[in-house]
């Protein structure tokens, strides 16, 4: 059974708190996104496997620990979890990545797919799904849908801000893949957008309307 996880380390929710603010220019919001996601992913990647080798520190041999390697797929919702990609390779530099393009629809907020491309071994990764909004939720299950529906087995979500109804929805979608938090908020507003929230996390990182 999946679990979610919300995170209240301080640097976190300082640096949340600064993508927040209405007054954060573009660079300096995408910097946070940057760093946030670092800083996540420093936790989601708790659980890598580890093997055992032998090196040569300048004293003598000794068995160290190192990781497994080449088992990490990266897979932004585009265009916002874009945002996330350049932290988590800072953590994973050997990492494939991925995108799935999905939109909301401004009627009925149900996802449409436009693109999808994953790595071939996706199958064989631990597969981290980014998005710094979990708001209905539509997004997220649709996506992990479709990466499932290409062999996918082993999916964690990670997103910066998310509303209940969006934890929820997802949750009982894939009720096996963990998810990672850096805030939850109150709810969801008759547009559709997460309160407080930040606005559109794609127009903040990218300088659109």
């Amino acid at each position: 059974m999946g679990k979610v996880y919300v995170f209240d380390h301080p640097l976190i929710q300082h640096k949340v708190s600064m993508m927040r603010d209405v007054n954060t220019p573009v660079k300096e919001f995408r910097d946070l996104a940057r760093e946030v996601s670092m800083l996540m992913g420093f936790e989601a990647t708790r659980d890598l496997p580890l093997n055992e080798v032998e090196i040569e520190t300048p004293i003598c041999k000794t068995k160290a620990n190192m990781l497994a390697g080449g088992d990490i797929a990266i897979v932004p919702i585009l265009r916002a979890g874009l945002g996330f990609v350049d932290g988590m390779l800072e953590l994973v530099p050997t990492a494939k990545v991925g995108h799935v393009g999905l939109y909301r629809d401004p009627d009925t907020h149900e996802p449409v797919e436009y693109y999808c491309k994953l790595p071939t071994d996706i199958d064989q990764r631990k597969v981290f799904v980014l998005d710094p909004m979990l708001a209905t939720g539509g997004s997220a299950v649709a996506a992990v849908d479709f990466i499932k529906q290409r062999g996918a087995k082993d999916i964690r979500f990670m997103c910066l801000i998310a509303a209940p109804e969006g934890i929820k929805v997802l949750s009982e979608a894939h009720p096996d893949i963990d998810i990672y938090i850096a805030a939850k908020d109150d709810h969801l507003n008759e547009h559709a957008y997460i309160v407080p929230g930040l606005g559109d996390a794609g127009d903040r990182l990218f300088g659109t309307k």
